[in-house]
């Protein structure tokens, strides 16, 4: 790996990454509002309150397998007994008569008086198959599942500022809940600058390139269920970058912009900020994705992303995405990596802690990606996750880093 030019800045101009997203997380201090939806409503959505077992699941003690209720002591005296009753799952068992085996089915409610099934496989049944012989083990309690065996009724299942993936969609749903109160999506304002982007479908002129990073945010935003208002492409313009500002921050929980903060004389963010509102601070040790910045229109948050779409992928997953989850609800925002071995040396340390787009490779070892250039994603497409190269360190061949799987980001 080479020194970019950008890691000879003296390092008291860049914000250190840990010291800028606490300054994110310490921004938000909007608690988010609160609605009440249908079940049938919430994947994806953050809990807003602790969600409390109202039953026990499951609610009666049931059985495990298709087979035969019977009472224990009963084999000590006969192994063939007489077939008394037949219970599907949803209906009601009858008392178990002495001496007698019940036909049960899986789920199905175990009949007082019985205290073990044996499972079909082990029995025979006479020619009448008014009669089962067991075989097979029996042990008490053997393939009953007791009364509140998953859940009881009063138990905490589900913590304030969860998301609500499927699994726990079902959960919710096993108790007999119907409706709860989650965070209202946050709305976030997007929009790109640069005379140069053009959207797909467009035929390119010189000049130009496609506008990937409008769907890139788009995507991201969608996948943490919040809201888009998107504004598309802005002109690189002060006056249109001033209004696109004014606009978004003043219709959003929060506006993410790309392009436009950095130093060339086209990069009008950075001012149009300084005029609307403040600019809490600006360029990060992070690579890619240096000219991040936060600011803030009309008590609005601003995060202002580089350009360059490799390093809006990075800089969103790092900083961006943690901070929105915060101001969404979530109560758990950060990432843990673990460490696995990289099968490549970095040539020099740098001021800057960076983030290489790796795959794990058969031996759970981290190959690198050729190009690691801030403009590119499908390096961000071939990869499984990012390698962290700490600040001043140049760990080599065979060493472990910290590694964060897409996975687990995405």
């Amino acid at each position: 790996m080479t020194q970019a030019c950008c890691d000879q800045a003296p390092k008291n101009s860049l914000k250190n990454l840990d010291q800028a997203l606490a300054e994110l997380i310490n921004k938000c201090k909007i608690q988010p509002l609160i609605e009440d939806i249908p079940l049938v409503q919430a994947l994806n959505r953050v809990l807003a309150e602790d969600i409390f077992a109202t039953v026990n699941v499951p609610p009666e003690d049931n059985s495990a397998v298709d087979g035969y209720a019977l009472w224990l002591d009963d084999l000590t005296r006969n192994n063939t007994l007489r077939i008394s009753q037949r219970i599907p799952a949803g209906h009601a068992p009858e008392k178990l008569e002495p001496g007698t085996a019940a036909r049960i089915f899986t789920g199905a409610n175990i009949p007082p008086g019985a205290n073990c099934v044996v499972m079909q496989e082990t029995t025979s049944l006479s020619e009448d198959q008014q009669w089962v012989t067991i075989s097979g083990p029996a042990e008490r309690n053997q393939n009953i599942r007791p009364q509140g065996q998953d859940i009881q009724s009063g138990a905490l299942i589900l913590s304030k500022g969860l998301k609500l993936t499927p699994q726990r969609i079902g959960l919710i749903a096993s108790t007999g809940i119907a409706r709860l109160n989650v965070y209202k999506a946050l709305k976030v304002a997007i929009f790109s600058t640069g005379d140069e982007i053009v959207e797909p479908g467009t035929a390119l002129k010189t000049g130009q390139i496609y506008n990937s990073n409008r769907y890139l945010l788009d995507s991201f935003l969608r996948s943490l269920g919040m809201q888009v208002y998107d504004l598309g492409r802005i002109q690189d313009k002060l006056e249109n970058t001033l209004n696109a500002l004014q606009t978004a921050s003043r219709s959003a929980d929060v506006v993410i912009t790309t392009g436009g903060a950095s130093v060339g004389e086209e990069d009008y963010v950075h001012t149009a900020i300084r005029e609307l509102g403040q600019i809490d601070f600006w360029k990060v040790a992070v690579k890619p994705g240096k000219p991040v910045m936060l600011g803030e229109i009309n008590k609005t948050p601003i995060l202002g992303l580089p350009g360059n779409p490799g390093a809006v992928f990075v800089t969103f997953m790092i900083l961006a995405r943690p901070f929105l989850m915060h101001m969404q609800g979530y109560n758990c925002i950060q990432t843990k990596p673990y460490k696995l071995p990289i099968n490549f040396s970095i040539k020099k340390a740098g001021i800057r802690r960076e983030f290489l787009r790796v795959i794990r490779n058969d031996e759970n070892q981290l190959e690198l990606h050729p190009n690691q250039s801030s403009g590119m994603l499908s390096s961000a497409s071939w990869a499984d996750g990012l390698a962290i190269i700490m600040e001043n360190t140049a760990p080599q061949k065979g060493e472990l880093v910290d590694y964060l799987p897409f996975d687990s980001l995405l």
